[in-house]
């Protein structure tokens, strides 16, 4: 069972390495028929490239879709904003408490209208990630994007949030402060919304850390995330006191996309480029960008009081089911 999203791309990057090294000595060469079967040789590698891809992302099992929400080049909330969100301004700090960088928020604009933008934010190395607190959100975070949500409201602005977080902050002084509440106040802040709302889940859709800024209108989830209720090694631990059955707690959870899709938990599944977002980063904000001009040109259409009311009816919908 593998541990890390490296484990089966080793062979796709010594495949990757080959070719590099393969155009740079094409590159170099000036004899004509050298040149050529460097060429075809090129080919050949990329040929095998893209049947390994192919083949691979075709059968992922419910904890390699895990691992690769987790892996570390994935598009982070940033990222996304930095390409499809123009004029982001981060505001900071729930004016109670404190600052929490585990959430970014601000204005900026989409398609040239004003919008509010909330995600989470992991790190790219271990320093970022000790101060993104690997993306687990105290509640000062979850009380910013209340402050956020607030703002959007008053100035009519349409909310889109981020979401990729493993859990919300489990730690003593989160607890004492309130993280429950928080998180809760965050989803009945967004219950109350009379602006469009459109969600994405891009990597980890953890607990309640998710789901406390992923109360939308519409709820979309990239092809390789995941949306679960507990991590699968915590579930493992619970349920069989062994956390190495986590790729059996994975299969169990149903917390890929196409299980969220199937239980309506989610209202679209994104394609992402071949061989995931983390292989092409423009190619994937390209593909949020028009997931989510598509849904708020349609709940642009809806009075304010539709939009709070679909959104509540979407959720009292959530775990309905049917017995003969």
């Amino acid at each position: 069972m593998a541990n890390s999203w490296k484990e089966w791309e080793r062979p796709l990057l010594d495949l990757e390495d080959g070719v590099l090294k393969l155009k740079h000595l094409a590159a170099r060469e000036l004899d004509p028929a050298k040149k050529a079967a460097l060429e075809k040789r090129i080919e050949d590698f990329e040929e095998r490239i893209r049947s390994f891809i192919e083949v691979k992302y075709s059968r992922l099992g419910p904890w390699e879709e895990v691992l690769l929400a987790r892996a570390e080049p994935r598009p982070y909330t940033l990222d996304y904003i930095n390409q499809i969100l123009p004029d982001f301004r981060e505001l900071d700090g729930d004016r109670r408490f404190g600052a929490d960088h585990a959430i970014v928020a601000g204005p900026a604009r989409f398609d040239g209208q004003p919008v509010m933008v909330v995600g989470h934010q992991k790190g790219r190395d271990i320093k970022e990630r000790a101060y993104r607190n690997f993306a687990m959100a105290k509640p000062e975070g979850y009380r910013k994007a209340i402050r956020m949500f607030e703002m959007a409201e008053r100035f009519r602005m349409p909310v889109i949030t981020f979401v990729d977080t493993p859990a919300a902050d489990p730690g003593v002084e989160s607890e004492s402060r309130g993280i429950s509440e928080a998180i809760a106040a965050s989803m009945l802040s967004m219950f109350e919304l009379t602006v469009p709302v459109v969600s994405i889940i891009i990597g980890e859709g953890g607990s309640g850390g998710a789901i406390g800024i992923a109360i939308g209108n519409k709820v979309l989830m990239m092809e390789h995330a995941v949306y679960s209720v507990i991590p699968p090694e915590g579930c493992a631990a619970i349920l069989w006191r062994d956390p190495g059955k986590k790729a059996q707690a994975a299969a169990a959870l149903k917390l890929t996309s196409a299980s969220a899709l199937e239980f309506n938990l989610v209202d679209e599944v994104i394609k992402e480029p071949f061989g995931g977002a983390h292989r092409n980063a423009v190619e994937a904000g390209e593909s949020i960008q028009a997931a989510i001009s598509k849904y708020m040109g349609e709940l642009q259409k809806m009075s304010p009081s539709e939009l709070k009311e679909q959104r509540y009816q979407r959720f009292r919908a959530l775990g309905i089911f049917e017995t003969e």
